[in-house]
């Protein structure tokens, strides 16, 4: 399963939607992601990915992290895998 594959399945997951229904373009805040879901979403991840992702539940739009939609998700998992990696 690629990156993007694994990203979307979680959110998915957390969504309780089928990760067809899942379009890059997607925004977080039209999938009925709540803050509890977005958090569970977080940690699963970075238990996923081996990463720790620069969120703060208190401030979600203040962090490093582009939860806007899901492909700013990925991407942003995308940039934390390589600088690991790195």
């Amino acid at each position: 399963m690629t990156l993007p594959d694994r990203v979307i399945a979680i959110l998915a997951e957390q969504a309780v939607l089928d990760p067809s229904d899942l379009t890059p373009e997607a925004r977080l805040s039209d999938l009925g992601l709540d803050s509890l879901g977005l958090v569970e979403a977080i940690f699963a991840i970075e238990e996923a990915f081996d990463i720790s992702v620069p969120f703060n539940a208190n401030e979600p739009d203040a962090g490093q992290f582009d939860l806007t939609s899901v492909a700013s998700v990925i991407a942003a998992v995308e940039q934390l895998v390589a600088q690991k990696a790195a």
